[in-house]
């Protein structure tokens, strides 16, 4: 169901003295009901899911070309470096199912290797993934390409255009350190109820290092990262009704050491109100709104928690200064 409710209250931008206009939600009533719960939460707070609207898809992919954001090119360089020997384990013919696709070029540049039968791109932002998998069908029109618009905070459910056998998933980037460590290990159930006796997971992982890396890696110089998370709110805006001014408030992020975590925020510049139309909070200056976590972790922890989930790691790769790994797993038990 897709509602269009207008909001009845305006917000005066206490710096500006401008009024902003009622807004319309376009979101479901499931969606509207969980940014209303984040936000009236004594921490506010809401998913990072809500990062990839369009726009956020495009700002994300210029993040992964900033030079203090390692994570793209540390993996795509363990990809380079490795990818045959993945290939050599995994073997030709499989479904690759790719998680959280976004643009799918990390999954396209491991075609010519992994040779895969089907490609099943999974992401939550619908317009960019079909685009993608546009032109995806026009580079490799040997490979069927299956495009799936999926929540992946939800129970992972395939429809019966992926076949059973052969299900290798493929979760690259840092995207499993959004969740906690308990959550991380819902979600790898998930994927290992959907696996199979002969599938696989081949994941990315960063690694626990040097906090001034992290913390740069978060908050780049030119302010890519920043817009990334202000743009949040112009997408609450749209789904939720809210009156959020993203003038009205800044970017924060830093690594939490007792949490072995990034965390991103989004802090009130000013005192101020926001409105939609099943409910309203006051934020006063300097409050903040937390919209991401990045977990990392040793190799010893993230192969614990992966064996928690019910997979054994049979090859793990890194860089040479183990900044990330990408770690190979398949089934612990039946």
């Amino acid at each position: 169901m897709t509602l269009s409710r207008t909001a009845a209250i305006r917000l005066v931008a206490p710096e500006t003295n401008s009024v902003l206009s009622p807004r319309t939600a376009h979101g479901d009533a499931a969606t509207m009901a969980e940014i209303s719960a984040g936000l009236l939460a004594p921490q506010a707070s809401t998913s990072p899911k809500y990062f990839y609207d369009s726009l956020g898809s495009h700002l994300f992919e210029a993040i992964c070309e900033l030079p203090e954001y390692y994570p793209t090119r540390t993996e795509a360089a363990i990809f380079a470096r490795h990818g045959a020997d993945m290939a050599a384990r995994i073997g030709p013919g499989m479904t690759l199912i790719d998680l959280g696709a976004g643009n799918c070029a990390k999954a396209a540049s491991l075609f010519p290797l992994l040779q895969p039968s089907q490609y099943v791109p999974v992401d939550i932002a619908s317009d960019f993934l079909q685009q993608a998998a546009a032109q995806l069908r026009q580079r490799f029109p040997a490979i069927e390409i299956t495009p799936l618009v999926m929540d992946l905070s939800q129970p992972l459910v395939l429809p019966q255009s992926v076949p059973i056998a052969r299900r290798q998933f493929f979760y690259p980037g840092s995207s499993i350190g959004n969740f906690t460590p308990y959550d991380a290990v819902t979600f790898l159930r998930h994927v290992r109820e959907n696996v199979g006796a002969d599938g696989g997971l081949l994941i990315g992982v960063d690694l626990v290092k040097d906090p001034a890396v992290l913390d740069a890696a978060y908050d780049d110089a030119i302010g890519v990262t920043a817009a990334f998370n202000l743009n949040l709110l112009r997408h609450l805006n749209h789904l939720a009704g809210t009156d959020f001014d993203p003038a009205q408030w800044r970017h924060v992020a830093f690594f939490n050491d007792a949490e072995s975590r990034i965390e991103m925020h989004l802090e009130a510049r000013c005192a101020l109100a926001v409105h939609w139309s099943c409910g309203e909070r006051s934020f006063a200056q300097g409050e903040r709104i937390h919209t991401e976590n990045s977990y990392k972790y040793t190799l010893e922890s993230f192969r614990s928690l992966l064996w928690d989930a019910g997979f054994r790691v049979d090859g793990t790769w890194t860089d040479d200064a183990h900044w990330f790994a990408v770690m190979h797993a398949v089934a612990a038990y039946a």
